[in-house]
């Protein structure tokens, strides 16, 4: 009898499949019979499974927003575990820092789609992430809640920060991404802009 297929995992297998050769040798040059020969399928198979270049892109971005959004998650979690706001903070912003492989490679592919979409209608078309606002208001959340407890300086509009603070640290990510600075560097200036925000003793703590 033969095996049933597990249409997701066939899925799954060709989105790593793109994002490994998108790693190696960047989105834009990355088509469909590469993909096929990576994942060891043929195109065709890929082609069943995502039509069009387009689709597959978008597939294999969400595939690596989720896992890296995973990875985020577990991050500020850990962060959480005994200890203050601040710290749940720099973890949520430092993790989209290109700072190991996996980190690098979200960040790379995910501007390159950026840009991509730029030129390109059909990916225009498309919805970039399902949830473009999710960060931002992870983030807020966690500034007003920092507010309530009373670490943050006075007057700090919680919502307007976190906007401002994870652009900051998508522009530092693609500075480290350039080698214009070090992670190390990067980490420094959102170290400071935080210092700005907490007050000394939760800066400190």
């Amino acid at each position: 009898m033969p095996r049933r297929v597990d249409h997701a995992e066939r899925r799954t297998e060709i989105a790593e499949a793109l994002v490994r050769v998108a790693g190696r040798r960047g989105l834009h040059a990355v088509g469909m019979r590469d993909v096929a020969a990576e994942a060891g399928v043929s195109l065709r198979l890929v082609q069943y499974y995502f039509q069009t270049k387009e689709k597959l892109l978008l597939f294999g971005l969400e595939y690596l927003a989720k896992g890296f959004g995973e990875r985020v998650s577990a991050r500020v979690r850990a962060a959480g575990d005994g200890s203050g706001p601040r710290a749940m903070v720099e973890a949520l912003l430092t993790a989209a820092l290109p700072t190991d492989d996996e980190s690098r490679t979200f960040h790379y592919i995910y501007t390159s789609y950026a840009v991509l979409a730029v030129s390109d209608r059909a990916l225009a078309a498309q919805p970039f992430i399902r949830n473009p606002d999710a960060a931002e208001a992870a983030l807020t959340e966690l500034l007003r809640q920092a507010q309530d407890a009373g670490l943050l300086e006075p007057g700090v509009d919680a919502q307007l920060e976190a906007a401002g603070l994870l652009a900051m640290s998508a522009g530092l990510g693609t500075g480290v991404l350039v080698g214009q600075r070090s992670p190390e560097s990067a980490a420094a200036v959102l170290d400071h802009h935080l210092n700005r925000l907490f007050r000394t003793g939760e800066a400190v703590g």
